[in-house]
């Protein structure tokens, strides 16, 4: 047979060899790479979304820090019970149990934001975490609590590694315009139009 056959045959399986390496050093380097998701809409799961993705992380041995704005009562959220019994899970709340007035918040609601802010930012700078959420930061945005540019300004110094999740209503043109997964969660049926109050281990 002719050499030439075999030196040809060898010459692919060695290519072949080296694109599967390079593959496979891509891979290893897309992992580590954190990126920023956003979780907005009118639709009810977005909480309920971003504490999935820390149950995954924390099932990997990853450090979770989940930070939510607006909210306040601490046990009355079945989240927080549930922190407090896995391993590298935290859920630190930054406001009151009760709402928020979006045309004139009290001081105490805009100073609860700014300290859930300044805690993301020592977590950021830690970098102790593999993943950050943010939970209704985007409503804290909208509500005038902080500014967009206060957010980006996290955003720009976190981690490389650090994947930073983004939750709530409202989110900002120019956080959606820098993220990379974005989901948008849609109401077409919730028996809240029914009267149905919101359910302690379902809703919170």
């Amino acid at each position: 047979m002719d050499l030439s056959f075999w030196r040809h045959h060898l010459e692919g399986d060695r290519i072949l060899k080296e694109d599967k390496k390079v593959l496979k050093e891509d891979k290893k380097e897309s992992e580590k790479k954190g990126f920023i998701h956003v979780k907005t809409g009118d639709g009810q799961g977005k909480t309920t979304s971003a504490l999935g993705m820390a149950l995954r992380a924390v099932g990997h041995g990853l450090k979770v820090s989940m930070i939510q704005f607006m909210k306040g009562g601490d046990s009355r959220y079945g989240e927080i019970n549930s922190s407090k019994l896995l391993k590298n899970f935290e859920i630190k709340q930054f406001g009151r149990a009760s709402f928020v007035n979006k045309k004139n918040p009290d001081k105490i609601d805009i100073e609860f934001a700014q300290e859930g802010l300044k805690y993301a930012k020592r977590v950021v700078e830690s970098g102790e975490y593999d993943l950050l959420i943010l939970d209704e930061i985007n409503v804290a945005i909208d509500y005038g609590l902080l500014s967009v540019e206060e957010l980006l300004d996290v955003i720009e110094k976190k981690p490389e590694d650090l994947e930073l999740v983004l939750t709530g209503r409202y989110a900002p043109k120019e956080i959606i315009d820098i993220s990379d997964y974005v989901s948008e969660i849609l109401d077409i049926k919730h028996p809240f139009k029914e009267g149905v109050l919101a359910r302690e281990g379902i809703e919170y």
